[in-house]
């Protein structure tokens, strides 16, 4: 633990740095890979609860009666493939499907036969595809009105390219996301909903942070010419790079702790819906406001003509001081002598402050 501490130190000072912003094209290919992969499960669709598509509920209570005793009879009265489940207070749950031919009432008679408990002991409940075409129309409409929010906030606080950057982001955790949920078939409910929201509020909130140090670092930038836009921000994602990494690992574990324990050992399905979106979310959402959200926002930054001048006039510096690079970061910059993946920013004298910010000497 005492090496990990020292470890965010160094990299807080500048002693060692992860070209994060140097490797982008490594980063871009696999966030494609993966968002390819999502797209697949969407296109083979999502499995949308009784909420949403309608049908018809049943609740059992019966002592020892078990989840694959209620499917065995479920599946003898009903041809519509039901899904049983087990709720939290020891009752089981039947959801059957609008394809059902059968009536509810007489589903409901069948089963109380069938398991052998009186009628009145089960309860059912109608549910019509219009009250979940609302709650998807609310649910739509909420994550559009949070992305202009998001993106005039960060264009007021910040600037527009880091809107885009974050929004691009919160784009990608959210397909990631949708597209790992509808892989796996877990059934989308309304916790499951509330989990996709919630993710994107984390993306954001890491994103920012970083963010937060990429516009310190960057402040004054185009006064000096020994750091360039790329390697400033760099500098500034590897100064919260062990923060972001013990948020996330702190988040992830009662989240993995509700899936693994609570969801598969357990067998509390509800918990299922929400912990999965959580989990896959989370960890969708570090990974982008390290390696998306930062070297798009500096792909970005570097295209203006301030930016391309002040690159220009870096590599004169380096090479009329004797310290020509193959290349900067943006374009796979490394220090000679340092390990692959890796870029010596020794400290102060790179031109970064205690702070990380650059220096404005010439």
């Amino acid at each position: 633990m005492s090496r990990f501490s020292n470890l965010g130190h160094r990299l807080y000072q500048g002693e060692v740095s992860f070209d994060f912003v140097g490797r982008r094209k490594l980063w871009y290919s696999i966030s494609g890979v993966i968002v390819l992969v999502a797209a697949i499960g969407l296109a083979m669709g999502l499995h949308l609860g009784i909420e949403f598509k309608g049908g018809s509920v049943y609740t059992v209570s019966k002592p020892g009666l078990t989840v694959s005793q209620a499917q065995d009879k479920a599946d003898q009265v009903v041809s519509s493939h039901p899904l049983v489940q087990s709720t939290d207070n020891g009752k089981i749950r039947i959801q059957v499907s609008t394809e059902e031919p059968k009536s509810s009432d007489e589903v409901r008679s069948q089963l109380a036969e069938k398991i052998g408990v009186p009628l009145d002991t089960v309860e059912a409940q109608v549910i019509g595809p219009s009250w979940g075409k609302q709650i998807s129309n609310k649910a739509m409409t909420g994550l559009i009105i949070f992305m202009i929010l998001v993106t005039v906030y960060l264009a007021i606080a910040f600037e527009w390219r880091m809107a885009v950057a974050a929004l691009v982001a919160l784009i990608h955790d959210l397909l990631i996301t949708v597209g790992v949920y509808a892989l796996v078939g877990f059934e989308v409910t309304p916790g499951t909903v509330i989990g996709f929201l919630t993710i994107l509020g984390y993306s954001l909130y890491d994103t920012v942070v970083v963010f937060d140090t990429v516009k310190e670092n960057t402040k004054g930038i185009t006064k000096q010419n020994k750091l360039t836009y790329s390697e400033a921000a760099n500098a500034g994602l590897n100064q919260t790079l062990v923060r972001s990494l013990n948020t996330t690992v702190v988040a992830l574990l009662p989240v993995a702790a509700l899936l693994f324990i609570g969801g598969g050992i357990l067998g509390a399905g509800t918990l299922n819906d929400i912990s999965l979106a959580l989990f896959i979310g989370l960890a969708a959402g570090a990974y982008s406001s390290i390696c998306v959200a930062t070297p798009l926002l500096a792909q970005l930054k570097e295209e203006q003509p301030e930016m391309k001048a002040l690159r220009k006039r870096v590599l004169q510096h380096r090479a009329a001081a004797g310290r020509t690079e193959d290349a900067v970061p943006g374009d796979e910059l490394a220090d000679e002598g340092q390990p692959a993946g890796m870029v010596g920013q020794r400290g102060r004298s790179a031109g970064t402050r205690a702070k990380g910010r650059p220096s404005t000497k010439r």
